[in-house]
């Protein structure tokens, strides 16, 4: 049972006590991501992520933090998304205090040092490119880009070489100071601890030294702007398989609706039984890989369907995977679909949450980003009550000629030749 605090400093505190494991992972989340920058620092987040792992101090390189953490076999990351950015440690559980100590150094006390920071930057383009030239990765950021630009949410979290390039120390230690605070932070543990033990833990290496911060950090609110035609953005790439990604405006958070989408998201491609991955690969051999998910945010949505095509048979394939939405748009799904499609996700949570790392993660993100946590067994109440009605309801809301947006990265240089293909 999980359990939570606010320290005097407003830094907030989830334990999730595990005691049938022998680890434990603790996770340091922030709420600040790509979406809370400016276009002249896009990326920042993302580069004040790699610079936490530069050395401090007590560690004064790189290599300081890594053999620390190597030397007791721990798995270590961070991460950086639209809306928050993470650091978190894995690693038996009593271990826990180097976890703590060594990522609460590195977050409060890494030296940002100009010639490291120089270096990274190179680094971190080369991260870009990498990306860039891998399409089923790629294409997701084209599919924001169409769907949301001008807005924040549409822009690369990496950011852009010329704009990696360009940013200086000040810059970064100024973002650095002005979200890395106690208000904007939570401290999670999951695994095998005692909780009075593990709060008096983190009282130690985060109850002191973070300031509390007056307020949140805040973000432009996203405008949606109504599109009457299908919106489609086709990146040039020599390639023989074509990468494409369909997107339909979805719904936030804190929607009822996200509960239907993300069932809807199981029935159409979460699964080698799904219906699109029965028609377009299994009946037709059109492609390789196939999937459908639903992404939230704190004010906006995303529906998305994502292939690797036979290059040969693209318009056949795109048109296979419209008419699939089109179908469930008019005609729903069956009781016994939608029956599966919990029985699926119950079954994937409880294989989730036989891992510290995934419990943590799944407690900390809601309180970053909702600020209300459910348990799993919570969450899953409200799937259970979702209808054929609601899942009806969601495709004739989601899956609308005017509300597709269509990515496509192959061997094309104009869009004209899909346009005709975009009809539900």
């Amino acid at each position: 049972m999980q359990t939570t605090y606010t320290l005097p400093n407003n830094v907030r505190v989830v334990l999730s006590p595990l005691k049938e494991t022998k680890t434990v992972t603790a996770l340091v989340l922030f709420g600040v991501g790509s979406r809370y920058e400016q276009k002249k620092i896009n990326g920042i987040s993302h580069f004040i992520e790699h610079m936490m792992f530069k050395g401090t101090k007590k560690r004064p390189t790189a290599l300081s933090i890594s053999k620390e953490l190597d030397a007791v076999g721990a798995e270590f990351n961070a991460y950086t998304t639209k809306e928050v950015t993470g650091y978190w440690v894995k690693l038996v559980a009593d271990k826990l205090d180097l976890a703590l100590d060594l990522v609460s150094d590195m977050l409060y006390n890494s030296k940002f040092e100009s010639e490291e920071i120089e270096r990274e930057k190179k680094v971190i383009c080369e991260e870009l490119h990498m990306y860039r030239d891998n399409p089923a990765m790629y294409v997701d950021t084209l599919l924001e880009k169409i769907m949301f630009e001008p807005s924040s949410l549409g822009w690369d979290i990496g950011g852009q070489d010329e704009i990696i390039l360009s940013l200086s120390r000040a810059t970064m230690v100024k973002f650095r100071n002005s979200h890395y605070h106690g208000k904007n932070l939570v401290v999670g543990i999951a695994g095998n601890f005692d909780t009075a033990e593990g709060l008096e833990k983190v009282k130690r290496y985060f109850g002191d030294s973070w300031e509390r911060g007056q307020k949140a950090n805040v973000f432009l609110p996203y405008r949606h702007s109504k599109t009457t035609k299908p919106q489609i953005l086709v990146h040039y790439k020599d390639t023989e398989q074509i990468q494409c990604a369909f997107g339909f405006h979805a719904y936030p958070y804190r929607s009822f609706h996200t509960y239907a989408a993300k069932l809807l998201s199981i029935i159409l491609g979460g699964s080698m039984s799904s219906r699109l991955f029965t028609a377009v690969r299994e009946r037709r051999g059109l492609c390789y890989s196939i999937s459908a998910s639903h992404q939230s945010f704190h004010d906006a949505g995303v529906f998305s369907v994502q292939a690797g095509l036979d290059k040969s048979r693209i318009h056949l394939a795109l048109g296979v995977i419209l008419d699939e939405l089109k179908k469930v748009a008019q005609k729903g799904v069956t009781e016994a679909e939608l029956r599966r499609a919990k029985d699926f996700l119950k079954g994937k949570m409880a294989l989730q949450f036989e891992d510290s790392e995934n419990v943590v993660t799944w407690y900390v993100t809601q309180e970053v980003l909702t600020k209300k946590m459910l348990t799993p067994e919570e969450k899953f109440e409200r799937f259970a009550k979702v209808s054929r009605a609601d899942i009806a309801r969601v495709a004739k809301d989601l899956f609308r000629t005017s509300r597709i947006h269509l990515a496509i990265i192959g061997p094309y240089k104009d869009s004209k030749e899909f346009e005709k293909l975009m009809r539900i």
